[in-house]
């Protein structure tokens, strides 16, 4: 249901506690508390039969006495009564509930449903929002709103708490309170039975007060609306998550070494990069990571520079760098020539920067002016160790002002070596923007944080296609053969079934043929021609060589029917239950020196579709090297992927190996991103091993299990892919113009086509003149979730073969797919031609396909041309309360268009 009524939640007028008490240390008696001792400037109406007045303020016997019909109620009573009173709440017209009581997922009514779909179904109707059950209650300090049993209130802030553990929730509470940390929102779901992650993160991260979010999970329920949500929040402002679990078990009955080696924790990292979150793994670093985040400017590389006044500090920080797989930025001559103009002849003269123990302010910002001035030089660590020869204050001044000088040159970070006498220093550097930390790994772990983040962000953006441009697969030859197995009963593809699927979407194979016996053995190696490779083809033996199943370099068809005897003979010795269903035979693929690598896919049961990459084998579980993303996938998004292993600095060639062909590898990739997009019947796919060199890659084995599917292949995925298939081409004024969505990649265009627009256009669209369009304006734009956003834009190919963009209609819709709001923009050159209605025409088309409830916009009362196409094409017309025009258009039936 998403952020419909959660304005009640987080910002109601009136309170009403149904179950408050006066009985000491009860929930409702600390509720109660809680609500009085704020500064919460609305009613706040105990109910309950049992007393006159609870915490001395009159107190109603039902709901249906209350003199005023709260905003929020919190229902702190025993399980059973809970979906009645959520009931009377919802036809008394409350419209937010916050469920404390516990147990009702455990116990069941008369027809069957437990308690808490009871609660869920009272609420339907009235279109009532439940936070809970079993949660520890919310708090918006802002509003002196505590309508929670925890012991202590949360201090005002900029940072918004989502967690869904009610007793770490309290011991963060104290901890956070304890170090003067202070919330915008402090929010505990409890079981999440309504309002989940995704509605929070849909509310807060478009509310003001929140600067940053922070979120302890332990499962998630609606992927794709928590992806769609958490990616539009990203976009907005930090998102650090803490993700309990970590070392839950993967699925051990998975058929594939894929299945095996890809746990559900591997997913949930992959979704969180993919969403542009940072992870991190306690508490405290999730308030360290958010305040580095949200005082450091962004990062335009990776490379760090230490300046130190002491080579232990130094050291220490650089191994922690380098062991986390940071990047020690190394000094060019330029740069070393400047360094040695403002140091002593004693200086390191390499990075780190140790500048001696006795430098003062002067040869600090000196040195700190020349680093971030540096080419080669994205942030730096700045670190200084108290002596009795340094005010240690005058050196963070002299830090702070050459930051805020050269703000925009890079980030700096400072580690201020010390106790309590350190802290007149810290709080310049803090009221300079400066993030600090008491140690060097400390700072360190700080400086990866933003890395990681910089690399989510920028995966954030990614938006492969739905329909693949680098190949073109035989879809219909795939499908036959998985249909096929599955009318013959089988979830497993033999391995030529398997091998001939990805064949089709393009991935080289070995040709592989199947004998039912070992005279039909010798009788194919022979057509095939030696040497060949044998092996057992049996649905029962999931991992072949671990039995015996496969023979290698077999030279001769002879050779190859007394293998095949032997093979057989092995396999009913060590698995008498398998059944034996023949022998697959194919050419022997000589490849020395091939490093033998695993390609997969499988289906988390929260994420669907996930795919594996890592280093291949026999010994693949037991080297585990490996890493895990989502579909769907293009060439940046799988270099990732690859970049994310062990194996990968090998691939790239070292002594007198050469490097391999890794755009033969992304583009495997890439073949298996798009055949788990397309073919929703494939739930797990297992290429082990994929041998790769400098000639290319080769599928030498490959496993497919399939199973009926209910949905298509897109509706699965976590993350809606770029629609292409919504690309049409038209023709106006004689010109042929391609009208697609809009992708991250057409900003510079973009740009280029707003500054072309005249002023009044522009006022007519933005409501107001817009000199010039930021960067993050402009990738607001053009980065977009397809998922819950639309922008179709009209492109022409100018003169020089670039596409420019002509006109853009973007719609917004909210979470619920109740209403989109649309805004239009056309070339000034083109208007009158036929544009905008082709455009406006098309996202019509595209809302009302997807259920939209209606499309409405705001047109300024003199935009003639505009209220005049929206008349043509359906729309009515009235004047809201901001003087503008609105139209709408209902969506639930073909609208009558005009000439």
């Amino acid at each position: 249901m998403s952020v419909r009524n959660l304005e009640y939640l987080f910002a109601p007028s009136s309170v009403a506690v149904i179950g408050a008490s006066n009985r000491p240390h009860s929930v409702g008696a600390a509720v109660m508390r809680n609500l009085l001792g704020g500064r919460f400037e609305g009613p706040i109406m105990p109910v309950n039969p049992k007393y006159r007045s609870v915490a001395g303020v009159l107190a109603y016997a039902d709901v249906e006495s209350l003199p005023v019909t709260p905003d929020l109620a919190v229902v702190c009573t025993p399980a059973r009564v809970v979906p009645a009173i959520v009931s009377e709440l919802g036809a008394r017209g409350t419209r937010a509930i916050v469920v404390l009581s516990a147990g009702l997922a455990s116990e069941r009514l008369d027809d069957g449903r437990d308690l808490q779909q009871a609660m869920l179904d009272a609420a339907k109707p009235h279109l009532t929002r439940v936070l809970g059950p079993n949660c520890l209650g919310l708090m918006v300090p802002s509003l002196g709103l505590n309508a929670s049993f925890a012991h202590i209130d949360a201090l005002p802030g900029r940072v918004a708490l989502l967690h869904q553990s009610g007793a770490l929730c309290t011991a963060l509470l104290d901890w956070a309170r304890s170090n003067n940390i202070g919330f915008s929102h402090f929010v505990s779901l409890g079981d999440s039975a309504d309002v989940d992650f995704g509605d929070l993160l849909d509310y807060i991260g478009g509310d003001p007060d929140a600067h940053a979010i922070l979120m302890y999970v332990e499962s998630i329920k609606h992927a794709r609306k928590f992806m769609s949500a958490a990616r539009a929040a990203a976009r907005n402002k930090p998102v650090v998550i803490v993700k309990a679990g970590r070392v839950e078990e993967g699925a051990r009955a998975a058929a594939s070494h894929t299945g095996a080696l890809a746990g559900s924790d591997d997913v949930y990292d992959a979704a969180i990069r993919r969403a542009g979150m940072l992870r991190v793994f306690d508490t405290s670093e999730m308030f360290d990571a958010v305040e580095t985040l949200s005082r450091t400017q962004g990062l335009h590389g990776e490379r760090l520079a230490i300046l130190t006044n002491g080579g232990g500090p130094g050291v220490i920080a650089t191994d922690a760098l380098v062991l986390a797989g940071g990047v020690l930025a190394s000094l060019d001559e330029e740069t070393l020539g400047r360094l040695d103009e403002v140091l002593p002849d004693t200086w390191s003269r390499a990075n780190p920067v140790d500048i001696i123990g006795d430098a003062g302010g002067e040869r600090y910002s000196g040195a700190l002016r020349v680093l971030l001035n540096a080419s080669e030089v994205d942030a730096v660590l700045v670190m200084h160790a108290p002596t009795a020869v340094v005010d240690s204050v005058e050196v963070a001044q002299r830090v702070a002002e050459i930051a805020r000088e050269l703000k925009g040159q890079g980030a700096v970070l400072a580690s201020w070596l010390g106790g309590a006498g350190m802290q007149p220093a810290r709080r310049i550097l803090s009221e300079g923007g400066i993030p600090h930390y008491e140690t060097p790994d400390g700072a360190v772990r700080a400086f990866m944080h933003l890395v990681r983040y910089r690399r989510n962000q920028e995966m954030l953006m990614e938006t492969p296609a739905s329909i693949p441009e680098e190949f073109e697969p035989v879809t219909a030859t795939a499908r036959l053969v998985i249909e096929n197995a599955l009318s013959a009963g089988r979830e497993l593809l033999t391995e030529p079934e398997a091998k001939e699927v990805l064949a089709a979407y393009g991935i080289p194979i070995v040709e592989t043929r199947i004998a039912a016996n070992p005279d039909d053995v010798a009788r194919v190696s022979e057509q095939i021609g030696p040497p060949v490779a044998l092996k057992v083809l049996s649905e029962s033996i999931t991992h072949k060589s671990d039995v015996g199943g496969v023979v290698l370099d077999i030279e001769s068809p002879e050779k190859a029917r007394d293998a095949a005897v032997q093979m057989a003979e092995r396999v009913a010795a060590l698995r008498p239950d398998a059944d034996i269903a023949g022998f697959t035979v194919q050419a022997m693929a000589r490849r020395p020196g091939a490093y033998e690598l695993i390609v997969g896919a499988m289906t988390d049961p929260i994420f669907g579709p996930a795919l594996l990459f890592g280093e291949g084998g026999t010994a693949v579980e037991v080297i585990a090297d490996k890493a895990v993303g989502l579909p769907p996938l293009n060439v940046k998004l799988a270099r990732e992927l690859v970049e994310r292993t062990r194996v990968a600095a090998r691939l790239s060639g070292y002594r007198d190996k050469p490097p391999v062909d890794l755009d033969a590898i992304y583009r495997t990739l890439i073949q298996v991103s798009q055949l788990v997009c397309d073919l929703p019947e494939v739930i797990e796919l297992d290429i082990n091993p994929l041998v790769s060199d400098e000639h290319g890659a080769l599928a030498l084995d490959a496993r497919l299990r399939v199973r009926a599917a209910s949905t298509s292949g897109a509706e699965r995925l976590a993350i809606r892919p770029y629609p292409k298939e919504l690309e049409e081409w038209i023709e106006i004024g004689g010109d042929k113009l391609l009208l697609r969505p809009i992708r991250p990649e057409d900003e510079l265009r973009h740009r280029a086509f707003l500054d072309t627009c005249d002023s009044g256009d522009i006022r007519f669209r933005f409501f107001g003149l817009v000199r010039r369009f930021s960067h993050s304006q402009l990738a607001r734009f053009t980065q977009i979730d397809y998922n819950r956003e639309m922008a179709f834009i009209a492109t022409r190919a100018s003169v020089g073969g670039e596409m420019d963009t002509l006109g853009v209609v973007r719609a917004v819709t909210d979470p619920d797919n109740e209403r989109a709001e649309f805004a239009i923009i056309v070339s000034s050159a083109l208007k009158g031609k036929g544009l905008g209605h082709a455009l406006l025409e098309k996202m019509i088309r595209y809302c009302r396909q997807r259920g939209t409830g209606e499309l409405v916009g705001e047109v300024l009362a003199e935009n003639a041309a505009m209220l005049g196409l929206a008349k043509r094409l359906g729309f009515e017309a009235h004047r809201s309360a901001e003087g503008a025009i609105c139209v709408r258009l209902a969506l639930g039936a073909e609208a009558p268009v005009t000439a």
